[in-house]
């Protein structure tokens, strides 16, 4: 099968012809229909983030299930159309007990072995040689075989790529969102950043009735897509300083609750600087391994401000991608206009120069 393939950062990847192993036990095979463009993805391929290498890249995705391995549990059947997860849900270890999937071992051992959940890939070049997992996913490809954890059912109605990037950008920003932000509703909320994660948590903050919600980045285009979804301010922070105008908005308090979603040292300090007394940081941007920024300590202390990081979220993939649809469906989150341009596989890097350039939209990868 066809599938893009990063050999080594700073390389860009390209469309190879790998091979992909027949599900094992607990396991299915997907082929995919969509595949969102992440800036994750991207963190890989410049090295920023590290990985077994090779490997196929592609995190965000959504199919059709072709084939189950045995012992599968019965919950999913060939034919059914499913949001593929980068964090399966093992339900046996401390972190999935305790309610906190996105903390599941079962995606620790994924990132650091480059396989599946046991630690062992499905894939391969055509001569044998060794081929790895991007976060147990590896979507951007025609097919991909998933543990039947990994999978979420997609109902009808909800498009593929709809469904493809809910499982990633959608689920991690309003899940912050939902999940994380406490007692807001009249209270005000700033969302730095307004690529899809951003703008996921603009919607998040509507649903529970946040105000004001004031977005923040350095795109005009993706500024006022923001107030289309309901931001109530906007503040273009390369003309403008953000600590100031959140200041101005909020007379002097600052806000309740901020979600910092680009992950670099500047915007996460700026970002500290424009929550209220008492008031919560939520970090749920990546950034380079190894990355830091300063706190004031005495703003941590003397004003009781606190500084959280979400992953994924902080979600429940099966409880909480089944509401995100519902409530797509009920037409109270307009996920559609998340949704860029449709590209074939071929067009992976022309893709990323798009999303490196500030496209609004998530880019969508069709095998």
């Amino acid at each position: 099968m066809r599938a893009v393939v990063l050999r080594q950062p700073g390389v860009p990847p390209a469309v190879e012809e790998v091979e992909l192993a027949a599900p094992g036990r607990g396991e299915l095979l997907v082929r995919i229909e969509a595949a969102g463009v992440c800036h994750s993805d991207y963190h890989y391929m410049s090295g920023e983030l590290v990985a077994p290498l090779p490997l196929v890249l592609g995190h965000e995705g959504s199919g059709i299930v072709e084939r189950l391995g045995p012992g599968v549990d019965g919950r999913i059947a060939v034919g059914d159309r499913v949001a593929l997860l980068w964090r399966p849900r093992c339900g046996r270890c401390p972190a999935c007990l305790a309610g906190n999937p996105a903390l599941c071992r079962g995606g620790r051992v994924q990132a650091s072995t480059g396989g599946l959940p046991d630690g062992t890939s499905r894939l391969s070049f055509p001569d044998g040689g060794e081929l790895h997992h991007l976060m147990g996913v590896s979507c951007f490809a025609e097919r991909v075989v998933v543990n039947e954890n990994a999978v979420v059912s997609v109902p009808d109605g909800v498009p593929a790529e709809v469904a493809a990037i809910s499982a990633c950008a959608v689920v991690t920003g309003i899940g912050a969102v939902l999940n994380v932000v406490e007692r807001a509703a009249g209270r005000g909320v700033l969302i730095v950043g307004a690529g899809g994660v951003g703008l996921s948590s603009v919607m998040g903050a509507n649903l529970i009735g946040a105000a004001p919600v004031i977005v923040a980045d350095i795109d005009d285009a993706k500024l006022e897509l923001a107030r289309e979804l309901g931001a109530t301010h906007v503040v273009n922070s390369q003309r403008d300083d953000l600590m100031d105008e959140v200041m101005r908005i909020t007379r002097g308090e600052g806000v309740a609750w901020a979600v910092e979603a680009v992950g670099r040292q500047q915007t996460l300090e700026t970002t500290f600087g424009c929550v209220a007394d008492g008031g919560t940081m939520v970090a749920i941007g990546l950034g380079a391994v190894g990355s830091r920024f300063t706190v004031p300590l005495n703003q941590l202390v003397q004003r009781q401000k606190r500084i959280v990081g979400s992953l994924y979220g902080s979600s429940n993939p099966p409880l909480d991608l089944p509401r995100i649809f519902s409530l797509y469906l009920d037409g109270r989150l307009p996920l559609d206009r998340l949704v860029g341009d449709s590209m074939p596989l071929t067009d992976v890097n022309r893709a990323y120069e798009a999303l490196l350039a500030g496209a609004v939209g998530r880019e969508i990868l069709v095998p």
